[in-house]
């Protein structure tokens, strides 16, 4: 579902990768954020327009901060092993975080970057359901 969700928003809805994952992850996990919150992630896009760590990365970690984060970062310390897990695991996939490498590598002008997005939506996705699914375990 989320993959479907960050192709339409991609492509049909001209957002860019960190926005994506955001508008997508909102609408899957039922984050509640509204217009003004999903704002935040525009200035990540284009590895935050410097080509630094990849505006889906950055998108993810938000994600993962909204779902699994109790009160803060600091009252969290699981939060840290998740953000970890979500880039290595990217890293090792794709060859890099940061959006030049992965502009280098993966982006053409048919599909633009939607498949390094879609990589770190499969990542995420499973990261998450993993999670809420060891939270209802314990419940």
């Amino acid at each position: 579902m989320l993959i479907e969700k960050i192709e339409e928003y991609y492509k049909e809805r001209d957002l860019n990768c960190a926005e994506t994952m955001l508008y997508a992850a909102n609408d899957v996990y039922g984050l509640e954020l509204d217009k003004k919150a999903l704002k935040m992630a525009a200035g990540f896009g284009g590895g935050m327009y410097i080509r630094s760590v990849c505006g889906a990365l950055a998108g993810g970690v938000m994600v993962i901060s909204r779902l699994f984060i109790k009160d803060r970062a600091h009252a969290s310390p699981e939060l840290r092993g998740l953000v970890e897990e979500f880039l290595h695991r990217y890293c090792n996939k794709m060859g890099d975080i940061n959006c030049s490498y992965l502009k280098e590598h993966y982006h053409n002008e048919e599909v633009r970057c939607l498949n390094v997005i879609k990589e770190a939506g499969i990542i995420l996705d499973d990261i998450v359901k993993r999670e809420l699914k060891s939270s209802k375990d314990i419940d």
